[in-house]
C-alpha cells in the first residue's frame, strides 16, 4: 500500500539530516546509545522522513532505505517494524535465506537480540521504539502481572494483520500530525502484540523477590488515592513494612520502573483525563500533585511529547 507523503525512493542521506536529528527525534533516544534508531541514523543510506515523541522515551519514525547492510548488535529497547512499500529486496542474513520482506511484513527486534540485514532494493517502513522499562510497565499495568513475566518474541517477516493495522494507523497519524491518534495506536500495537499467542504472553517461569500480589495492589491503591499530594517513598515502603531501599528495589522488579517513574506516569495520565474538561491548567497541576503549572508542563511534555495546552487543543 502506497501511503501519501511517504517517498518510495531516495538517493542517499541529505547532508542536513544529522543536523535535524535533534528536532526530528534524537532527543527521544539520547539515553539509548545502541538503539535501532541510532544504528539506522548512522547509515549513509537510511533516511528518516517523519518522527514523533510519544513520551517517556517511546517514539516512532518513518524510514526509507536501499542498497545497505544493517547490523543491530544487541540493541537497546524493543523495536516494532512494519514494511509499508517494497521490501522484496530485504533479507535477514542470520535467518532463513529464503525469507524476504514484503509490504505488510512485521518484524520485532527485542532488546538485546542481534540481527543482520541485507537490503538490495528501496523500501519504506515504520518503526515503533519502546524502552524496556516502559514495555515492562505497560505489561504490568495492562495485565496486573509481575513485569518479569513479560515475554517479547523475536519476529521476522511475519503476517500479523491486527498488529499491522495498528502500525499503519500509527503511520497515518504521524503523517497527519495527529499526536493523540499516534499515542493510541502505539498502545494498541503493543497490546495486540501481547495478546497474539504466537508472539506475546508471559514467560513460563517461577520468579522470586519483588512485591507480593497484595502489596502490589495496596501500593497502587495508595498511589492513586494520593496523586494530588506529595508521595514519599517511606510511606509506600511502610505499606509492606519494608525499608525504603528494599521497597524501591522490589517495586522496580515487579513493575519495570521505579516508584517515582510509576507515579510520574499516573500523574500524566490523570492530567490527560482532566485536560478533556475546562478546568484551568494551574488547577489541574495542583490536583495531579505537581508543584506548579510549569512543573506540570515539563513533566507532561516528557510523558507525552506535547505541552498540556497543545494536548487540550487537540481534543
Amino acid at each position: 500500500m502506497d501511503l501519501p507523503g511517504l517517498p518510495t525512493r531516495h538517493v542517499g542521506r541529505p547532508p542536513v539530516l544529522l543536523a535535524r536529528l535533534r528536532t526530528c527525534g534524537e532527543e527521544l533516544v539520547k539515553d539509548s546509545r545502541l538503539s535501532v534508531f541510532r544504528f539506522l541514523s548512522a547509515s549513509p543510506s537510511a533516511r528518516m522522513s517523519q518522527s514523533i515523541d510519544l513520551g517517556f522515551g517511546r517514539s516512532a519514525a518513518l524510514w526509507s532505505n536501499g542498497s545497505d547492510r544493517m547490523s543491530y548488535e544487541r540493541p537497546d529497547g524493543h523495536t516494532f517494524s512494519l514494511y509499508l512499500n517494497g521490501g522484496a529486496g530485504t533479507r535477514r542474513l542470520d535467518g532463513s535465506p529464503a525469507a524476504q520482506g514484503r509490504p505488510g511484513a512485521l518484524c520485532v527486534m527485542p532488546q538485546g537480540h542481534s540481527s543482520e540485514w541485507e537490503i538490495t532494493d528501496p523500501f519504506d517502513f515504520v518503526h515503533l521504539y519502546v524502552p524496556d522499562d516502559q514495555m515492562r510497565r505497560m505489561f504490568a499495568e495492562t495485565f496486573d502481572r509481575d513485569s518479569r513475566l513479560m515475554a517479547v518474541a523475536e519476529v521476522t517477516f511475519a503476517d500479523a494483520p491486527v498488529v499491522a493495522h495498528t502500525l499503519r494507523q500509527l503511520t497515518e497519524a504521524m503523517l497527519a500530525g495527529d499526536h493523540l491518534l499516534a499515542e493510541e495506536a502505539m498502545t494498541q500495537t503493543v497490546n495486540d502484540f501481547w495478546v497474539d499467542p504466537r508472539y506475546g504472553g508471559m514467560r513460563p517461569c517461577t520468579i522470586s523477590g519483588g512485591l507480593a500480589p497484595h502489596m502490589r495492589r495496596r501500593s497502587l491503591e495508595y498511589i492513586e488515592a494520593h496523586l494530588g499530594e506529595t508521595i514519599h517513598l517511606q510511606d509506600l515502603a511502610a505499606i509492606g513494612q519494608l525499608s525504603a531501599f528494599h521497597f524501591q528495589r522490589m517495586f522496580r522488579a515487579s513493575y519495570g520502573v521505579s516508584p517515582h517513574g510509576w507515579v510520574a506516569h499516573r500523574r500524566v495520565e490523570r492530567a490527560k483525563s482532566m485536560l478533556r474538561g475546562t478546568d484551568p491548567i494551574a488547577q489541574i497541576a495542583s490536583a495531579c500533585g505537581f508543584s506548579s503549572q510549569s512543573h506540570m508542563t515539563r513533566a507532561f511534555k516528557l510523558g507525552t511529547g506535547v505541552t498540556p495546552s497543545a494536548y487540550r487543543q487537540r481534543q
